[in-house]
């Protein structure tokens, strides 16, 4: 009698492959290709915007996906059924998940380095009332220096003045060129302004760098800033990259950073507000906590800033769900940034062709936003001006950008003293730039200047 291996002509040590080969006979399986996210799909997810605007300015707000809102919105309904259970059983947990993600995400070395709070502004808070308290309590002499980017952003300023200003710190400016032509140029200043903070034999305590400045935008060279801070002795290192997650390359470990803090709902899709803050393992840092003393003070900054009291958490807690949807696109979140990247040179150029300007730097220093020069008849000569064209774009004709005012230099003729700065997200269509250009074009034809607009 035959064996069931031999009526199905198969070896009797043989099993069938499911992909097939020469001896089972069976066709070999095709391979199914990844399913991306579709054009439609995209617009679908972010159908809650006003289809009425040109939003070419994500990088001040970030935007949020429908289906992160509703994971955001469960989230919420968890704690409002029974906020006890949600409290003892769900927050900790969930927080925790995002911390290990962001971990992931920025190449962390550890778990205790990674910290959730609510943006990058409480970030610096936190860094800089450490560095307050280390003028305060002698670890630090009045008059050592303290050395930040001159665009550096205008709360962190403001920051640096409250706390380490106050505390006895010697602040010095690191004289940035705009328009940009190399990163030699940043570093060259940066050496410079270094050299200055250690005259009259100063300790240079602390180095604030961005790695994407907000106004102008410039991708900084954030890995070679932190060296020269080694070589040059000075003791923290402290990188604000609110704009980083999401829209340029991060990785703890190869920066070397003492703190770096970005936001995850600019560039990386959560709904406002959340942030992180990266404390390297040291014991010298272990003196961090969270401006808002709850009942976890003294258990570190993560778990510190897990629990500041009741309040919505449901930011902290959809990071799963974002990257669930960042990875919807070929090649994750690193694809994303290569679209946006670049389309927004693209359209910059497209902008800067039209009007006969230039943008504020090279492509290779910029992410997913870019400088383009205004033309310069708009007569754009103060920051007032800029606000107010903006509003005008804004109310008159639903074009959303901001603009940057640089002050002419002495000896130039008809200088472009107006900026705008344009963002391109995943939502982001050509129409939103060709408006944009169309306006300005407008604008230029009717004889239009800054002047005639309303105090």
């Amino acid at each position: 009698m035959a064996s069931h291996c031999e009526k199905n002509h198969l070896p009797p040590d043989s099993t069938p492959h499911l992909n097939g080969d020469a001896n089972t006979h069976l066709p070999k399986r095709p391979k199914i290709a990844p399913t991306f996210i579709s054009d439609s799909e995209i617009q679908s997810e972010f159908a809650h915007h006003d289809p009425s605007v040109a939003r070419i300015n994500n990088g001040s707000f970030g935007c949020c996906p429908s289906s992160v809102i509703s994971a955001q919105q469960q989230w919420q309904l968890k704690f409002l059924r029974q906020p006890d259970w949600f409290y003892f059983n769900e927050l900790k947990k969930g927080i925790l998940e995002s911390r290990t993600i962001i971990k992931d995400l920025i190449n962390a070395e550890h778990i205790d380095e990674v910290s959730i709070v609510d943006n990058a502004t409480t970030a610096a808070a936190i860094v800089l009332q450490k560095i307050a308290r280390d003028f305060a309590e002698g670890r630090f002499e009045k008059g050592d220096a303290a050395v930040m980017l001159h665009y550096a952003y205008g709360a962190v300023k403001k920051s640096i003045e409250a706390y380490v200003s106050r505390a006895g710190g010697y602040v010095i400016e690191v004289q940035l060129p705009f328009p940009v032509k190399s990163n030699d140029e940043i570093m060259c200043e940066f050496r410079q302004a270094l050299e200055r903070g250690k005259a009259n034999g100063r300790k240079v305590r602390l180095a604030v760098i961005d790695h994407i400045t907000s106004m102008p935008c410039v991708v900084i060279p954030v890995k070679e800033l932190v060296k020269i801070c080694r070589e040059e002795g000075v003791d923290q290192v402290f990188v604000d990259a609110a704009h980083a997650i999401g829209c340029t390359d991060i990785d703890m470990q190869e920066i070397g950073a003492d703190y770096y803090t970005s936001n995850l709902h600019k560039w990386f899709f959560c709904p406002p507000s959340i942030a992180f803050l990266y404390s390297r393992r040291s014991p010298s840092h272990s003196d961090l906590h969270h401006p808002v003393v709850s009942h976890e003070y003294g258990n570190g900054l993560a778990i510190e800033s897990a629990w500041i009291g009741t309040r919505d958490y449901s930011s902290q807690l959809v990071v799963p769900s974002v990257l669930k949807f960042v990875n919807r696109f070929e090649d994750g979140i690193n694809g994303i940034k290569k679209r946006n990247h670049e389309a927004v040179i693209k359209m910059g150029e497209m902008l800067a062709e039209s009007w006969k300007t230039h943008l504020g730097c090279p492509p290779n220093m910029c992410a997913s936003m870019v400088m383009v020069g205004l033309p310069s008849c708009l007569d754009i000569s103060s920051e007032s001006d800029t606000l107010k064209l903006r509003t005008h774009l804004r109310e008159e004709f639903r074009v959303e950008v901001p603009i940057y005012y640089r002050a002419p230099r002495k000896g130039e003729t008809a200088p472009i003293t107006g900026y705008a700065r344009i963002s391109h997200q995943v939502y982001n269509k050509f129409e939103d730039y060709v408006k944009f250009r169309d306006v300005i074009n407008e604008l230029v034809r009717a004889g239009f200047t800054c002047a005639q607009l309303s105090k």
